[in-house]
């Protein structure tokens, strides 16, 4: 199929322009006529031009370009608007290029008689395994406006609780980075004009403070280049460790166990396991099949690795709290609620009260470690500082003294 850009004028009279696919030109025109578009200009996009060629961007959207996507095809499907009708409005405001091409395709597929949740599973970079599992629930079940805005919901509570962990980061890696820079600054910059003065003034026996301190500015002054070098050496050998399985698996670990971070680090699990395992099994997505996916998305290897051991559990026709609980990664409080959820037929508005529960804990626990981690990060700083500045006066104040015994 062609494709084709066209501008025109809508039937309210607003302008329209946009990008359509289409079998010929008078498909594209009967197309245009049907969405009671008057044409001003149409033609066919040829290849390597606009949305083709090497430098194309790729089909990809922003989280929060999904959530806020499918808020809008929520609203619009519930007003009575048919599907495809709906999509194209979407595609016509949409801004952001790979979304649009996305979008675009996708349409086209729609168009061709593909079910929607088809459509939508060819790309993964823009539609994640949740969504496209709670769309073809929401197909099988002739709810697909309520289940679009169960997603919204979903997807607008873990954006705002990203939004919060990141609040909570960027303070801390911030004011770590300032520290580090000032540091460098004063050993590399600071330092070295001290030395002079101490060679000027003949001083042979220096305080072990000062030595310790000269020698590393030295070092770092003469090795600068390579200093950086295996700074960065080292960040980039972190990150491609991480990555390996034992890698992440340690790292994961280390995030769970590490003090300050670590209580946030796992409420935020909980809250996205709760939540998630909610969200499916309200949508009418099998438990097993539920559990794989939550398995999936977790984020933590500690947490899927949990969950897939007690998805076996299940599938042996035990209970699901049980397992939860012998894997000792959730709390006591977590996996009654299920266990109570299960025996009563409603857990996944137990699940649901987990994650509301523990969304307000993060936020809680992000405040307390945003006003705990500033006078730790002033009282580091202030100590650095204080050990130079006293390891570069150590020398001065012994002349002081000699001076004045003299």
């Amino acid at each position: 199929m062609a494709v084709y850009t066209y501008q025109g004028r809508a039937a309210d009279g607003k302008k329209a322009d946009g990008v359509l696919r289409a079998a010929d030109r008078a498909a594209a025109q009967a197309e245009l006529k049907r969405r009671s578009i008057a044409v001003t200009s149409l033609a066919e996009r040829k290849a390597g031009g606009g949305g083709g060629g090497l430098f194309a961007p790729s089909p990809k959207a922003r989280a929060a370009d999904i959530a806020v996507f499918t808020r809008q095809l929520s609203t619009m499907i519930s007003a009575g608007i048919p599907l495809l009708e709906s999509l194209e409005i979407l595609h016509e405001q949409c801004t952001e290029p790979g979304f649009r091409i996305a979008l675009d395709r996708i349409i086209d597929k729609v168009r061709s008689g593909s079910d929607f949740s088809t459509a939508l599973s060819d790309y993964p970079k823009c539609f994640s395994k949740i969504y496209v599992n709670m769309v073809k629930a929401g197909e099988a079940s002739g709810q697909l406006d309520t289940i679009l805005n169960r997603l919204a919901e979903y997807l607008e509570a873990t954006e705002e609780l990203k939004r919060e962990i990141k609040a909570a980061m960027t303070y801390p890696v911030i004011s770590l980075c300032l520290i580090l820079a000032i540091t460098i600054g004063l050993i590399v910059g600071v330092v070295p004009r001290f030395k002079l003065i101490f060679e000027q003034l003949q001083m042979k026996e220096l305080p072990l403070p000062t030595e310790i301190l000269l020698a590393v500015s030295d070092t770092m002054k003469r090795n600068f280049f390579f200093f950086i070098l295996g700074f960065v050496i080292l960040i980039v050998a972190f990150l491609l460790y991480i990555r390996t399985n034992m890698g992440r698996r340690q790292w994961h670990w280390v995030c769970f166990h590490m003090p300050v971070f670590g209580p946030l680090f796992r409420k935020v699990a909980i809250s996205r396991f709760s939540r998630t395992f909610a969200t499916l099994i309200q949508s009418g997505v099998p438990m097993l099949g539920a559990l794989d996916i939550v398995a999936g998305t977790a984020g933590n290897v500690l947490v899927e690795d949990a969950v897939l051991r007690a998805k076996e559990a299940v599938a042996r026709g035990e209970t699901l709290g049980d397992p939860l609980a012998a894997t000792k990664i959730f709390p006591p409080m977590v996996t009654r609620m299920i266990s109570i959820g299960e025996k009563t037929g409603a857990i996944e508005k137990l699940l649901l009260k987990i994650s509301e529960f523990y969304d307000q804990e993060v936020r809680a626990t992000v405040k307390a470690l945003t006003s705990l981690i500033e006078p730790i990060m002033i009282a580091v700083m202030g100590c650095i500082v204080a050990g130079i500045v006293l390891s570069i006066f150590l020398p001065i104040l012994k002349i002081q003294q000699q001076l004045t015994g003299s």
